[in-house]
């Protein structure tokens, strides 16, 4: 079965210069949005699939994962990077978790240092997290499961925050080491952002996210690439103001009894909807067929 076309494309994205903005989605509807954006990639992150799903990441389970990762990689035609937590157990476990998901149509995944299962403490910066040993095992395993080598492992350590800031690094490096792609951190003030694209030997992902209760810095593209991060994500800039306009439209519902939408404006937004699914096409097999 050949690769999705994304996994060349992130890899090739990996090997050039320039910045990834892999942005965060929770479906294929606003994974496809952001693609008709101009977006070049698009990240299944496990806070924003958790909230999506009503429960929690560390309550969303493997199967559930792969389902939402095959749905969006067949809407997209860009790169799909996705969240896989703790690789859902043990060095087996990861090598499942990894083969699910690239069979899905994924274009890379990351795996962290956190326990299994994962507690929803984490939500609170409570992070509970394995030795280096284990880690690396993960790691390693991860990349010998993958059947094609330009799909991206990427490790993730939430050491900086409970272990400092070293403690972070070394287990950078330790997974970059052991095979990972790239590594995603978490870097607790300006200063250790600047430090750590210094300091950790490959490419370094940040997590920008808006709205988070730790004070940990938010970054626009071009202070990124100023530090020299490769890549972030970004698990709040969808969910956030889009729960806002539901909310906004739902009160005009509740307090007017209608949505308060411009009518002629809501014509041209129904049939953005329908070209962004493809509709007119689906009416032209039809027609071609059992409509003629």
């Amino acid at each position: 079965m050949p690769s999705h076309p994304g996994v060349k494309k992130l890899r090739d994205m990996l090997n050039r210069p320039g910045f990834i903005y892999a942005l965060g989605i929770w479906d294929p509807y606003t994974a496809r949005v952001s693609e008709s954006m101009g977006m070049q990639c698009v990240h299944i992150g496990g806070y924003q699939l958790g909230i999506g799903n009503v429960t929690s990441e560390p309550l969303i389970t493997l199967t559930e994962l792969a389902y939402t990762t095959r749905m969006v990689s067949n809407a997209v035609k860009i790169p799909v990077i996705v969240d896989c937590g703790a690789g859902y157990g043990e060095p087996l476990h990861v090598m499942r978790c990894v083969r699910e998901i690239e069979q899905a149509g994924a274009a890379g995944l990351h795996i962290e240092d956190q326990i299994f299962p994962k507690r929803v403490h984490y939500h609170q910066g409570i992070e509970h997290t394995v030795s280096r040993e284990e880690l690396v095992m993960k790691i390693q395993y991860a990349v010998a499961a993958r059947s094609d080598p330009n799909f991206m492992i990427m490790g993730r350590t939430d050491a900086m925050k409970t272990d400092g800031f070293e403690e972070g690094v070394i287990r950078a490096n330790m997974m970059l080491e052991a095979g990972a792609d790239a590594v995603q951190l978490f870097p607790n003030t300006v200063d250790e952002c600047r430090r750590v694209t210094k300091e950790v030997k490959g490419h370094v992902c940040y997590v920008n996210s808006e709205g988070n209760r730790f004070q940990r810095p938010v970054f626009n593209v071009t202070q990124f690439e100023d530090m020299g991060f490769k890549m972030t994500t970004n698990p709040t800039a969808l969910l956030c103001p889009v729960t806002q306009e539901l909310k906004r439209v739902l009160t005009n519902f509740r307090t007017q009894g209608e949505s308060g939408l411009p009518p002629q404006e809501m014509i041209a937004w129904r049939k953005e909807c329908e070209t962004l699914i493809g509709l007119e096409e689906m009416y032209k097999v039809e027609r071609d067929t059992v409509e003629k």
